[in-house]
């Protein structure tokens, strides 16, 4: 397999890229200065050496300020709001429209309803960990809402219940379409959704 072609399969394993897309990504590469692509390659090298999990949130971070990221060490963030993700995308759409104030936890993933095997992919000791350490006083189980988001939702309320029955669960406002992923909601829906949780 020559470089052109090793190269297009690389890409062909990034979400939503497919062949063609991804032969578009190698000739485009092909066509830069050498010292574009060098930084590139830097940059790559950068993300896999330098970027940590957040221990308390897991979100991918360059700390400066001890472990945590910019989110969980800000002392001006509400302490007392907790709101769960699936993954960091969803993490920087909600942060996109500047109306939460509160922490964060990515838990990684959702469990199919079809194989529940694969709980163990999501970050439920983590999480534990995270609810047991912190004062919340609501927290906000913001999964997409999908037949998988609803499955780890009832998951995700069970465990928080067990740890404390008098913590206020709520979910986001039916503004995202079922089925619908937050990552790719508009600014005004997910503004919509999170004000108007239930």
């Amino acid at each position: 397999m020559d470089s052109i072609d090793k190269l297009i399969k690389i890409f062909k394993d990034f979400p939503t890229v497919g062949q063609r897309t991804a032969g578009r990504f190698v000739y485009y590469l092909l066509r830069l200065p050498k010292e574009r692509t060098d930084e590139l390659v830097s940059a790559i090298s950068e993300l896999k050496n330098k970027i940590k999990l957040c221990p308390d949130c897991f979100n991918p971070c360059q700390t400066s300020n001890g472990n945590l990221c910019s989110i969980c060490s800000d002392q001006k963030r509400d302490k007392n709001m907790l709101c769960i993700v699936e993954k960091e995308a969803d993490l920087l759409s909600l942060e996109s429209i500047g109306k939460y104030n509160g922490l964060y936890f990515i838990l990684g993933g959702t469990v199919s309803v079809m194989n529940k095997e694969d709980m163990g992919g999501l970050r439920l000791d983590g999480l534990r960990k995270r609810l047991l350490s912190g004062k919340f006083s609501e927290i906000i189980v913001a999964l997409n809402p999908t037949p998988e988001g609803k499955t780890t939702s009832v998951l995700v309320e069970s465990l928080i219940k067990e740890i404390n029955k008098d913590i206020r669960i709520t979910h986001l406002a039916r503004g995202i379409p079922v089925g619908g992923e937050l990552e790719y909601a508009d600014e005004e829906t997910l503004e919509s959704a999170l004000l108007d949780r239930k």
